[in-house]
This record gives C-alpha cells, sequence and structure tokens, in this order.
C-alpha cells in the first residue's frame, strides 16, 4: 500500500478555529445551499462543539494548513467527522493518507461517518472500504467493519 503524501496531525487550538471553520464552510457551502440547508450559524456552533470536545485535528502539509479531521474515539465504533481538506490539497492522496493514518490509531476498531447526500465524499469513503448503513434526512450513514 503506497505511503500517501507527508502531512502531520495535530490537536486543533483556538488560535486554528476561524481557519478550521472556513474549510467547511467553502467546501461544503454550494452543497448545502442547494438542498436549502446552508447555515454559518449552524455550522459555527456544530464546529465549536467539536473544539471544544477536543476531538478536532489539524492536517499539515507543506508548512502550511491543509485541512481538518474530527475523530471521536470515546465509543466502541471510532466516529469521523469533518474531514476537509483545503482546494489545494484535494486530488492528491492526502485525505485517503489521513484516513490510513487514523485506521493504524485505533486498529480493529470500526469506523463510522455520515455524509451530505449526493456529495462527491460518498465515492472517497466507499472507495476506503466503508458501506452504506442506512440514512438520515440530508446524510448517508456510512460505516467500515474492523480490519
Amino acid at each position: 500500500m503506497p505511503a500517501g503524501p507527508a502531512f502531520s496531525l495535530r490537536p486543533a487550538v483556538e488560535a486554528d478555529f476561524e481557519a478550521v471553520l472556513a474549510l467547511p464552510i467553502r467546501a461544503m457551502r454550494p452543497h448545502l445551499e442547494r438542498i436549502g440547508r446552508f447555515d454559518p450559524d449552524r455550522r459555527r456552533a456544530r464546529m465549536r462543539r467539536q473544539f471544544d470536545a477536543g476531538i478536532l485535528r489539524v492536517i499539515e502539509q507543506g508548512g502550511g494548513m491543509a485541512g481538518c479531521v474530527g475523530v471521536d474515539a470515546a465509543a466502541a465504533e471510532v466516529e469521523i467527522h469533518s474531514l476537509f481538506l483545503d482546494e489545494h490539497a484535494q486530488g492528491r492522496g492526502l485525505g485517503a493518507a489521513v484516513f490510513r493514518a487514523l485506521l493504524a490509531e485505533f486498529p480493529g476498531r470500526p469506523v463510522r461517518i455520515e455524509v451530505l447526500k449526493e456529495s462527491r465524499a460518498r465515492c472517497f469513503w466507499e472507495r476506503q472500504g466503508f458501506v452504506l448503513t442506512g440514512e438520515a434526512e440530508f446524510d448517508w450513514l456510512m460505516a467500515r467493519a474492523a480490519a
């Protein structure tokens, strides 16, 4: 399996908040506007909850922020939230490399994620071994069995 691009993960700190908040707004705004669900206050509150819970990490590459990922490993299943990459970092294998690093951190644990319906992200997660397990009003529920 290829190693993928070089990157590092570090815990997000308060000084990262606005930059990390901007990532999902840039990435998700067109999709959320299409379904009438874009609400910057809702996104800010959701990101604040992840910050306050201490589950957000910054993905750094080439000396700068390339993205973020939330990882909640408190339950039997690891839940991934908010894997967002800056536009310049997309399509180069970074998302898959980050996911492989998370799998290595939590070996033998199943993983779940929610993906906005009709999002291209579903294909990415299927390539990572996730399968559709259900759906909510706006999201696909996906899971990957323990490896």
